[in-house]
């Protein structure tokens, strides 16, 4: 059987990948698909998730043998066939491509076509541009903007930032106001 499967990001709108597989192939074959698909190099620790419907993670198949617990479970890519866990239409994994800041792509089964094998893995349809495959957090925190908690804070020329506790929530003058139980329903 061949597997046709959807990539996407949710960085990047625009952004997706088809891939055909053979559904006898490992998740190894799937990763440098992936990767070949996207021009990422080989170099991240990286993780496919089997997912629930709503995208709650699952059994995880990872690049290489980890130090588990010896009573869990531990999959590998090189040596499991995406059939052992992929066989309806429909069904859902993420493919984590940058461990450290969890950033991954949305992956769904999109086909299974019956009395067909695919020789190797293909891209068949891509668009858009793939996201950067690792973030750089040393630049990243050299762009972030500071916020300025002056007299022109959200726009209130009379804002005082001494006003705030130390959680950041208005002081007011008589205090935190006390809400029940029973009127919670009654503000939505």
């Amino acid at each position: 059987m061949t597997y046709r499967f959807m990539l996407v990001s949710d960085e990047m709108d625009d952004f997706f990948r088809e891939i055909k597989i053979d559904s006898e192939a490992t998740f190894l074959d799937f990763h440098k698909a992936i990767l070949a698909a996207v021009s990422y190099p080989d170099d991240q620790m990286t993780s496919f998730f089997i997912c629930e419907d709503n995208w709650e993670k699952n059994e995880e198949i990872t690049l290489e043998e980890m130090d588990t617990r010896s009573d869990e479970d531990s999959w590998v890519m090189g040596s499991t066939r995406i059939s052992e866990f992929v066989e309806d239409e429909g069904q859902r994994l993420l493919y984590v491509f940058d461990p450290l800041a969890e950033r991954c792509f949305f992956i769904e089964l999109k086909e299974i076509i019956t009395g067909s094998r695919q020789a190797s893995p293909e891209c068949t349809r891509k668009g858009g541009k793939a996201p950067k495959q690792t973030i750089d957090f040393e630049e990243l925190a050299k762009t972030q903007s500071v916020i300025d908690t002056g007299e022109n804070f959200y726009g209130d020329d009379d804002f005082d930032d001494e006003d705030l506790d130390r959680d950041g929530f208005d002081m007011g003058d008589g205090g935190p106001e006390t809400v029940s139980l029973d009127s919670i329903d009654d503000l939505y």
